[in-house]
């Protein structure tokens, strides 16, 4: 570093042809800790080709005070607005290695300039490269020559296992703060190396290892210094096959199966785990090599750090079971690797429960007590079990992985002896108990009374009674005393009348329990009729029930109809996406307000993360909701799945997001014989 210095003669610092910037600025002079930022003082500086140089004052024979080398690693920040509001001064951040410069001016043109003139000079500077990457290299070009080999080895100990701390990362890292909580890149790249070799004496490496991994998930430019580092601690360790050799391989599979290197690392990696099969062939090191080697062709990247249970699983070099519940059958145990995806276990669930010959679409859902929705095809099932163990620590009952129908493309023609009867009813009961199937109480409680015949056949009072509402839907049954609590809540209670609310609070509580007693009695009374009835005609009476809605077999999603700018405000409604008609109802009634096939919709994408636009015609529906990529991956399904001869037209994206990129229908979608649902990412025509 010292010899990129150029030293300056005695003369005028105003006549330094090498100038590139000159002017006066103030540097930020740290004071006490009461008073931590104080008024900066003003010193005459001057940026250079190689350097950003400060001097007492702009006279001859001025002293300079400090130079910071500008390298390719160096890093300018752009003025801060909320600075310049808080202190009245436009700032200037130049990161050194060493040196951070914090400049500051009252003109913001004045910062302007300096931190573009700053930056090209930045830009101009040839890429700094390390001797590990040097040495990469070498070791690239004479990967055919045994001898030179081990003799690069031999003559570089910054390529072997070392047990003193690294004091600089391997890899060039910028000079400038890290994200978040973190410090810089290089601070961190050394706080890695000390926890690496941490991993030598710990008896239970797993937390240690997800928390290596989580830093690289947050800080992604530290992934191939962590690889670096890894192949440098396994190569010739003074212990080959020993514990702590072993635990930097198990880190090194649980990498391999997260992050995937970058070309020249990936490269010289590659190399090491061959060199080191054919030096301990048979050993664990060489079969952890094999397994690595076939983890890095199939990984692309993850979502999320592997669980501890899966750190735990790599380190064996096994699967993992993954428990798929299906509605109405018993749960599935299904083997997978970190690089399954959902399309892949679903397709494997339709072929081992004979459901090659439906032509409905089935998909993996994740659900919940709160929420339920499917998950994409290509989503890795390892980041989806790791995302549901996070919540089951926090929910009751935890959350589960399950395999449903997404949409159904016929349902008249399902046999009802067959499995896949067995799961459409039991998804027509969901849509029950969440209040999806408008229908009067008595035709309510007809429905409770066939599921309790399915489930227990004829009446007994020794039967197993579910609770309430697993039959019937919540919503229906405390309808009135809902009101009746709104009313009391929105009321202003004082201290004086905290007794009188107490009570009132206990006279509801009463009445729930008197109309669940009440619901329940005629329920019973159903079931009671239904004697002789076996479990198929139960199912089978059920599902022709529900299906007497025009609405059964689509799927609703709750949203919020945006009004006309002479409305009256945004209208709640169910948006209906069925195999045939996309349609509007309002909630709770049976006939739809509006409905629209696919002929009739000219386009349809998202306006933004909250905003569904549908295209009919002549005019523009724009609908509130949470699930907009839900709803436009439905509808995209539904056109690929029918076959549809002319698109609806893709919406125009962004000026600031163009494409080029022609339609792509999911795969698997064109036979409609044992289809499962490919849940693509955002269809193209949607806005980002």
């Amino acid at each position: 570093m010292r010899s990129l210095i150029v030293e300056k003669g005695p003369g005028p610092v105003e006549d330094d042809p090498d100038a590139l910037v000159k002017g006066w600025l103030q540097r930020e002079m740290r004071g006490c800790m009461k008073t931590p930022w104080i008024r900066p003082r003003k010193y005459w500086f001057v940026l250079t080709p190689d350097s950003l140089d400060y001097y007492s004052s702009n006279e001859k024979g001025a002293r300079r005070l400090g130079s910071l080398v500008l390298t390719s690693l160096c890093s300018v920040l752009w003025p801060d607005k909320q600075l310049y509001k808080e202190t009245g001064y436009w700032s200037v951040t130049v990161f050194g290695r060493k040196h951070c410069y914090r400049l500051y001016t009252e003109h913001l043109n004045e910062a302007v300039r300096w931190v573009c003139a700053v930056q090209k000079v930045i830009d101009s500077k040839a890429p700094v490269q390390t001797p590990t990457q040097l040495l990469m290299r070498d070791v690239e070009e004479h990967r055919d020559s045994p001898e030179v080999l081990e003799q690069i080895y031999r003559c570089n100990p910054i390529l072997r296992y070392t047990s003193s701390p690294l004091y600089a990362p391997l890899l060039p890292f910028p000079y400038a703060p890290g994200p978040r909580s973190y410090t810089t890149l290089r601070d961190e790249a050394v706080k890695l190396f000390n926890s690496l070799q941490q991993l030598e004496s710990e008896r239970d490496p797993v937390p240690l290892m997800q928390g290596v991994l989580q830093t690289c998930l947050d800080l992604p430019p530290l992934v191939d210094e962590i690889y670096c580092q890894l192949v440098k601690q396994t190569t010739e360790p003074p212990a080959p096959g020993g514990q702590g050799d072993l635990h930097y391989w198990q880190l090194l599979t649980c990498m391999s199966c997260t992050f995937l290197p970058s070309p020249p690392v990936l490269r010289f990696l590659r190399f090491h785990l061959d060199r080191t099969e054919n030096r301990f062939p048979a050993s664990e090191m060489a079969k952890y090599a094999s397994f690595i080697r076939e983890a890095l062709e199939k990984t692309k990247g993850r979502e999320c750090v592997p669980s501890l249970e899966e750190i735990l699983v790599l380190m064996q070099r096994q699967e993992m079971i993954c428990t798929v519940h299906c509605p109405g059958v018993p749960a599935c145990s299904v083997a997978i690797s970190s690089h399954t995806t959902a399309e892949e276990v679903a397709q494997e669930l339709v072929s081992r429960l004979g459901l090659s010959q439906s032509p409905n679409l089935f998909a993996l859902y994740e659900q919940s007590r709160r929420r339920e929705q499917p998950v994409g095809s290509a989503t890795l099932l390892a980041d989806v079990l790791t995302s549901l163990a996070g919540e089951d620590r926090e929910q009751d009952p935890p959350c589960r992985l399950c395999f449903k129908h997404y949409g159904f493309l016929d349902t008249d023609n399902v046999p009802r002896d067959s499995l896949e009867f067995a799961l459409l009813f039991e998804q027509a009961h969901e849509m029950v108990l969440r209040g999806y199937v408008p229908t009067s109480e008595e035709t309510l409680q007809t429905l409770a009374a066939l599921r309790l015949q399915s489930l227990n056949s004829d009446f007994s009072t020794h039967a197993p009674f579910p609770r309430l509402e697993e039959l019937f839907p919540p919503h229906v049954k405390c309808r009135g005393a809902r009101l009746r609590a709104g009313l009391l809540a929105s009321g202003l209670w004082g201290q004086a009348l905290a007794k009188q609310r107490a009570e009132r609070d206990q006279r509801l509580r009463g009445r729930l329990r008197e109309e669940g007693a009440s619901t329940m009695a005629a329920i019973v009374e159903k079931w009671k009729l239904l004697q002789g009835m076996g479990r198929p005609e139960a199912m089978a009476a059920y599902v022709a029930l529900v299906r007497e809605w025009p609405g059964f077999g689509s799927t609703l999603f709750d949203v919020d109809l945006q009004a006309s700018p002479v409305g009256s405000g945004p209208q709640r409604l169910w948006l209906s996406i069925g195999a045939k008609a996309v349609s509007l109802y309002k909630p709770g009634e049976p006939e739809p307000l509006d409905s629209f096939c696919y002929g009739r919709i000219s386009s349809f994408g998202a306006s933004d993360s909250s905003t569904f636009r549908l295209s009919v015609e002549d005019r523009d529906l724009l609908f509130e909701t949470s699930q907009v990529d839900e709803i436009a991956q439905l509808l995209h399904t539904y056109l690929a799945s029918a076959g549809a001869q002319q698109l609806p037209r893709p919406q125009e994206p962004p000026s600031s997001h163009p494409t080029s990129e022609p339609a792509v229908l999911p795969q698997g979608l064109s036979g409609g014989q044992g289809v499962v649902l490919p849940l693509l990412p955002l269809p193209f025509w949607l806005f980002p």
